[in-house]
C-alpha cells in the first residue's frame, strides 16, 4: 500500500451491508458520516469495519451519528469486524453498551472433534 492508498476512505453498500474502507480520522470523518447516512434506507443494516485501516476517537462520533440516524427511522444497525483499536477506544470512553456488535461464531476443528466423540 502506498501513501495515497492510506489516505483514501470510502463507504459503500453491498446488499444489507455497509462497508467502511480506509482510515477514519478527523480529516475525513464528516464526509464519511454523511456518505454513510446517504446509504441507509428502511431496513436493518450491518456495518462491516474489517477494512478500516486507521482510527482516531472521531470514529466513535461517526458510529453514534449513524445509530441516531437509523433509530429515528426505527430500524437498526449492527457492527461487525471492529478493529482492535476501535474496541479499545469504545472501552476507554465507556460506551460499550451503545454499540450493537455482532460476533459471528467460528467453528474450529477442535470443536468438531469434540462433537464426534
Amino acid at each position: 500500500m502506498n501513501n495515497l492508498d492510506a489516505l483514501i476512505s470510502i463507504v459503500f453498500r453491498d446488499d444489507d451491508t455497509v462497508i467502511v474502507q480506509g482510515p477514519v480520522t478527523i480529516d475525513n470523518v464528516v464526509k464519511l458520516t454523511e456518505d454513510g447516512i446517504a446509504l441507509f434506507d428502511d431496513h436493518p443494516l450491518t456495518i462491516d469495519l474489517a477494512k478500516v485501516t486507521e482510527v482516531d476517537s472521531t470514529i466513535i462520533s461517526m458510529l453514534l451519528e449513524w445509530l441516531r440516524a437509523t433509530r429515528k427511522n426505527t430500524y437498526s444497525l449492527q457492527f461487525i469486524n471492529m478493529p482492535e483499536s476501535l474496541k479499545s477506544l469504545i472501552q476507554l470512553y465507556d460506551v460499550v453498551e451503545l454499540f450493537p456488535v455482532s460476533i459471528k461464531p467460528q467453528v474450529s476443528a477442535l470443536s468438531d472433534q469434540a462433537k464426534s466423540c
